[in-house]
């Protein structure tokens, strides 16, 4: 080289500025100021990548330029003003040149000389400084379980940094697999170093007991020093399905409640048709549902109020399940309500039916009761109907079972007229100990009735004629029997057997159908027999009267 500088006519202030200013800027970062121009000056200075620091200017002679860490080459165009003039870069000629970088963090010094036709020349260097990488992040994160992939949540995504992981109760340990970005980048996964160069990363993380959260956090170093920390936080789910308490409303649980325990009974009373059932979790992150009623996750203890009950004497099973945060792991416990069978042994009503009138019964007044009906009715029916469906009813033999509500029996015979028949209707509550007899007295009227059936009078063993003929209906008779016969026998028959005959007849024999009278008499004329029928009322009767003629002797 012939010139590095040329100054003319210039003062020694000038020159000792010059001076000061090339020792402050230094190797890479220096700049060269002239009082004057440059003897051989560019008109222009790029490089590619990078930016030049300070811009270009004809009269700055040094510059620096930070090249991003993934540029393993730079490229330079160094212009000239005059085209004439010689360009040498980086010891090659030509006003274009790729120049190769070392490392990152390397410094490559570029020098740039200038030579003109008449021999001056100018130096421009360029220093390249290669970054080291600020890269410190994840392209990849993966947590494994017994050789199975577990999701995370969210997704990977290199510019989320926490995530969540659940792996089943019997995992105990998960492998986590990072990989970095940039393969220089150091990294730490929990307490394992993974050093720049190693790509990817493995660490086995012990994790705590079911139930229990393990945090991991996972740290990645740029080689420019700054740190990025991705954080996973690792749930062991609970396989927990356990209750630790269990209630239902009015009852005791058969036998006492304990968590190993799942089939439970109660006993409740008759009149209770629906019970409260509530219950604990022993893990409150477990999912739990009492019948229908669902108790989330995070909520420790639910109720499921008034669960219907089946009919007296029937038993309700009641099912509470509980699922482990697992999702994998439930179990069912049971609890079957017995309500008590009914003790209702009551009618709701009752009545009696004769010749086609139904008697109803007043079960709201005391016994007893009685009903009246007429001398003709031989046979009533009787229908009640149970206050209890499920009670079972008896109506003298015909029994009506639990499940039906009403019943009758039909034709029941009633005594004579003026007899009391007894009807009983046993009605025997559902749980088979409380029962009540209704009973029922059919009075049946006495007769009226007064007639005689036959009337008929012999004398000496020799039928004699009633005049006129016996009916009924007619109550005067007379009869001519022989002279001579002290002695006539008659024969009465009463039409209700019931009735009485009394009159001049001795021994009337009182009840029996065909009463037969032997009477004797001595003629003290006129001679006349009175037969009285007294009904079996006691209140109608009828005379029929026997006028005894005797016929003249036949010799005076």
């Amino acid at each position: 080289m012939k010139h590095l500088l040329t100054f003319t006519k210039t003062p020694w202030v000038a020159i000792l500025v010059a001076a000061i200013g090339l020792g402050n800027y230094g190797c890479s970062d220096s700049v060269s100021i002239s009082a004057q121009t440059v003897e051989v000056p560019l008109s222009s200075l790029t490089i590619t990548p990078g930016t030049l620091q300070p811009s270009f200017s004809s009269n700055t002679t040094s510059y620096a330029v930070d090249a991003p860490t993934g540029a393993t080459t730079v490229t330079l165009v160094a212009t000239p003003k005059s085209s004439t003039t010689l360009v040498t870069i980086d010891g090659a000629i030509g006003t274009q040149r790729s120049i190769s970088l070392g490392p990152p963090g390397s410094i490559k010094i570029i020098p740039i000389v200038l030579e003109s036709q008449n021999g001056l020349t100018s130096t421009y260097t360029v220093t390249v400084t290669r970054l080291l990488s600020n890269d410190n992040n994840l392209s990849a994160l993966s947590v494994k379980a017994n050789n199975a992939a577990q999701p995370l949540v969210p997704d990977f995504d290199a510019n989320t940094l926490d995530y969540k992981v659940d792996v089943q109760t019997n995992v105990a340990s998960v492998t986590i697999t990072a990989t970095k970005s940039d393969p220089n980048a150091a990294m730490l996964i929990g307490p394992t170093t993974v050093p720049a160069g190693t790509n990817p990363g493995q660490a086995l993380i012990t994790l705590g007991s079911p139930g229990t959260t393990t945090p991991v956090a996972i740290e990645v170093t740029a080689l420019n020093g700054i740190k990025k920390t991705y954080n996973l936080s690792i749930k062991r789910l609970s396989g927990d399905n356990n209750l630790s308490a269990l209630n239902v409303s009015l009852g005791a649980l058969i036998p006492a409640f304990a968590a190993g325990t799942t089939l439970y009974t109660i006993a409740v009373g008759t009149n209770v048709t629906s019970v409260n059932v509530s219950a604990t979790k022993s893990d409150p992150n477990a999912v739990m549902a009492i019948e229908s009623v669902t108790v989330p996750a995070g909520t420790a203890s639910g109720s499921a109020p008034n669960l219907p009950l089946g009919a007296p004497g029937s038993d309700t099973p009641v099912s509470i399940i509980v699922t482990a945060q697992n999702g994998v792991d439930s179990k069912t416990y049971t609890v079957t309500v017995h309500r008590a069978a009914s003790d209702d042994s009551n009618l709701s009503t009752l009545v009696v039916t004769a010749n086609a009138v139904a008697h109803p019964i007043d079960l709201n007044a005391p016994p007893p009761y009685t009903i009246n009906v007429p001398t003709n009715v031989t046979s009533v029916d009787v229908s009640a109907t149970k206050s209890d469906p499920n009670a079972v009813m008896a109506i003298g033999s015909v029994t009506i079972p639990a499940g039906t509500a009403s019943g009758s029996a039909l034709n029941l015979p009633l005594g004579g007229p003026g007899s009391d028949t007894l009807i009983s209707v046993l009605v025997t509550a559902q749980n088979g100990v409380d029962s009540k007899t209704y009973t029922i007295t059919v009075h049946r009227t006495a007769s009226d009735d007064s007639n005689l059936l036959a009337l008929s009078l012999t004398a000496a063993t020799v039928p004699v004629n009633l005049t006129p003929a016996f009916d009924q209906n007619h109550f005067d008779y007379t009869v001519e029997v022989p002279f001579g016969i002290f002695e006539v026998t008659v024969t009465a028959t009463k039409s209700d057997p019931n009735a009485v005959l009394s009159g001049s007849v001795p021994d009337p024999g009182i009840g029996i159908a065909t009463g037969q009278a032997t009477i004797s008499y001595i003629f003290l004329p006129p001679p006349q027999i009175s037969i009285i029928v007294t009904a079996q009322n006691t209140t109608t009767f009828k005379t029929y009267t026997i006028t005894v003629n005797q016929s003249p002797p036949l010799f005076p």
